[in-house]
């Protein structure tokens, strides 16, 4: 093997300027570590403390009737008239809503001529048969005549309970062309108007019962998760924003929306005011304490493989080592831990995209 090295070549007995300089680059990078010792890294540190925090959570919700009901007529046709508004007050049978009613008045005297019919046929059947029973003592008829009569009797019963069926049927029919309250409530909804034509069931009028009422609002499903016991919840209406009134937690819904990913949260309004009504856009808010947790600025959020971890410095010996931590919640700005990390332990903010483990550092502004 030949090695070259200015006018010198080794192989072949040369000696010269070659050997020196394979010597001085040897030398060289063997002192390269020494040459380039590297100096503390300035860094910026947050020293660790725990702290406890107020949160405050607002949500608009809309005030809705604790009990509702979709009135109906149990039969299909054409409305002729609506009596009530929407937010009109009604007494229990007080009637709401009327359909034409010309079919079923026919069917109705059609029902009672039939009654009629029915009923002289009934009469004029027992006096036959009190006359075929009368001859019968006397030997002027047959018993075949007499047993006629008692069977004509008979049908002629049958014939009168149809009849009172009929009416009968008749008579609810035309009844349910009116639609009455079933209780006293309030008129929330007004589902059809006059002269629209309805399907049997098909809700017309929307009612609310009795004067209970609630607060209902879609809360997001990542709230849920927060552990927090929550008491007497701040109520306010958007147009009356200075007044105030409580409320109390009633129902969570135990579904999520998949659409919006939230959840039906009632709350019971405690005070009634004379202004409020259903379908008022409300605000509630909920003010809630933490447990002391360490807070730590957003810059000093570092990543394993394992997930989020952030830079700690050993106070002895200025070197920094990656440990992992659990985050609570996030906020503008900042992390809030609920474990990896203890008091009075220094954290690098600032500068941890240089670092690695063992690197030395010192914080920023002090002197060398």
């Amino acid at each position: 093997m030949l090695l070259w090295g200015g006018d010198a070549m080794i192989g072949n007995g040369w000696v010269g300027r070659g050997l020196n300089a394979v010597t001085l680059c040897a030398a060289l990078m063997l002192a390269t570590p020494f040459a380039h010792a590297e100096e503390p890294l300035p860094v910026e540190l947050f020293t660790t403390t725990r702290s406890t925090q107020t949160l405050t959570f607002s949500l608009t919700g809309e005030v809705v009737a604790r009990d509702t009901l979709r009135a109906s007529f149990p039969s299909g046709g054409r409305i002729a008239q609506m009596q009530v508004e929407e937010g009109d007050h009604v007494e229990s049978g007080a009637v709401l809503a009327q359909m034409d009613s010309v079919q079923q008045a026919q069917a109705l005297r059609a029902a009672q001529a039939g009654l009629s019919t029915a009923q002289a046929n009934h009469t004029q059947a027992i006096e036959d048969l009190d006359r075929q029973d009368t001859l019968l003592e006397r030997g002027a008829t047959t018993r075949i005549s007499r047993d006629s009569a008692e069977d004509a009797l008979r049908i002629a019963e049958g014939a009168l309970t149809q009849a009172n069926a009929d009416l009968d049927r008749a008579q609810r029919a035309l009844d349910d062309t009116t639609l009455t309250a079933p209780t006293n409530a309030t008129v929330i909804k007004r589902l059809a108007e006059p002269g629209q034509v309805v399907g049997a069931a098909q809700p017309v009028l929307e009612l609310a019962l009795g004067r209970q009422i609630d607060a209902v609002f879609d809360m997001p499903e990542v709230l849920m998760a927060t552990p927090h016991d929550v008491g007497d919840i701040d109520l306010s209406l958007i147009d009356r924003p200075d007044t105030h009134f409580t409320g109390t937690l009633r129902e969570v819904s135990p579904l999520v929306d998949a659409a919006a990913g939230t959840v039906a949260v009632k709350i019971t309004v405690d005070d009634s005011h004379p202004y409020l009504t259903y379908g008022d856009a409300i605000r509630g808010t909920v003010t809630v304490t933490d447990a002391p947790r360490i807070t730590l600025p957003y810059t000093a959020m570092s990543a394993t493989a394992e997930g989020p971890a952030v830079w700690v410095v050993d106070p002895d010996t200025m070197a920094v080592s990656l440990r992992p931590i659990t985050v609570e919640r996030y906020e503008t700005g900042w992390i809030i831990l609920s474990g990896g990390l203890e008091e009075n332990e220094q954290v690098v903010t600032r500068g941890a995209q240089l670092l690695y483990p063992g690197r030395i550092v010192r914080a920023a502004g002090e002197p060398q």
